[in-house]
């Protein structure tokens, strides 16, 4: 298991959790205030609309994923999840866990599905892939079941 910093790791109390890595986000955060910076440089105003529209988006990605931390956070009791809406949790007897394997562009891509109750979140699914988890959502998913059996 990864430390607490990482995309996966035990929180005191016996919770573990999981999210987009923080390397990615600061790396987003650092490349929209560079962009910030650069019209300044840029003398032509398509080429400052086009450089402020990229630092405005990556600005917006790095604080959704900010505010997403952490993404999947599990302990004995259930689960809890961070989306754009709110925190959501749910006890285990709600929520069932599995992985499902799709290809695209020639290569399987694992990633893992949470059904939970329709009322709570649209559509009753929640689809968390490698870079939501900070590491792989098989791994997680063993750890879901182990917690689970508790």
């Amino acid at each position: 298991m990864r430390q607490a910093d990482d995309g996966g790791g035990a929180e005191p109390g016996g919770s573990l959790r999981w999210s987009t890595s923080p390397a990615l986000i600061g790396i987003g955060w650092v490349l929209a205030c560079a962009l910030g910076l650069s019209p300044l440089l840029t003398g032509n105003a398509v080429d400052t609309a086009f450089v402020t529209a990229g630092a405005l988006l990556l600005a917006a990605a790095s604080g959704c994923l900010t505010y997403l931390r952490p993404r999947l956070r599990a302990d004995s009791a259930g689960i809890a999840v961070r989306t754009l809406g709110g925190a959501h949790s749910w006890p285990w007897e709600r929520v069932s866990v599995r992985i499902s394997r799709s290809r695209r562009l020639g290569r399987e891509t694992p990633v893992l599905e949470l059904d939970v109750p329709e009322a709570d979140v649209l559509g009753g699914l929640l689809v968390l892939g490698r870079f939501d988890l900070g590491t792989e959502p098989a791994e997680v998913a063993e750890q879901l079941e182990r917690l689970r059996r508790r």
